[in-house]
């Protein structure tokens, strides 16, 4: 059956790893370290994959940017002590030697600093699987589309040969973006409503799901 996307883009946090929640806890926890209010789990949960600068000005509005190293650093202490915690969702493993197997090229784009992806990467023993990766501290933070339009010179593909994956508006705004069509999941950061306004090929309700539609259509 013919391909229909040489590369296809995967979101880190909330579509392969299962690190919402630790996410959200541990920005409130850093908030709290330094005597701030802490976000709303519903604020906190918006502003997965994004860069740290920008989901700080959101979860934490009208806060003194000066504040904005210290609080990062608090974030990342919480956030490393507890990585061990979380780990891929089911079936993940599988679904991405399936495309492996059907070769197509497969990359990350992700709102995670590059210390934390390659950390996250080599605990789960996916150094390799990648063949492209972008993270937020190296390029611009989504919805920006210069992850997607890097990735797509890096590997020679057209917009409609490449798919974006992921959980929250702003993958599928990146995707938009970068002329490229989207595919969807609900079981991370963002809920179905915002996802579906977005008008992906696909909103996934679980990784077997995916996976079905996947070697399915592309």
């Amino acid at each position: 059956m013919p391909q229909r996307f040489d590369l296809i883009v995967f979101d880190w946090d909330g579509t392969l790893f299962d690190s919402t929640a630790l996410i959200v806890k541990c920005m409130q926890s850093a908030a709290a370290d330094l005597g701030l209010e802490p976000p709303s789990r519903e604020r906190a949960n918006y502003v997965i994959g994004m860069g740290l600068v920008e989901a700080l000005t959101y979860a934490l509005p009208g806060l003194d940017r000066a504040h904005y190293p210290a609080l990062g650093e608090r974030y990342r202490q919480h956030y490393f002590a507890s990585a061990h915690e979380v780990t891929l969702f089911d079936g993940v493993p599988e679904m991405l030697q399936a495309l492996k197997a059907r070769h197509h090229w497969l990359a990350v784009a992700t709102g995670k600093s590059r210390r934390g992806l390659n950390e996250a990467l080599a605990a789960v023993s996916m150094q390799r699987l990648f063949d492209g990766t972008r993270t937020a501290d190296e390029t611009a933070s989504k919805p920006d589309p210069r992850m997607l339009l890097e990735l797509m010179r890096e590997f020679g593909t057209e917009p409609e040969r490449t798919l974006m994956i992921g959980d929250t508006s702003h993958d599928l705004e990146l995707a938009r973006n970068a002329g490229c069509p989207a595919v969807a999941v609900t079981y991370g950061a963002h809920a179905h409503e915002s996802l579906r306004a977005y008008d992906p090929l696909l909103v996934a309700h679980d990784v077997p799901s995916l996976q079905a539609w996947l070697l399915a259509n592309a």
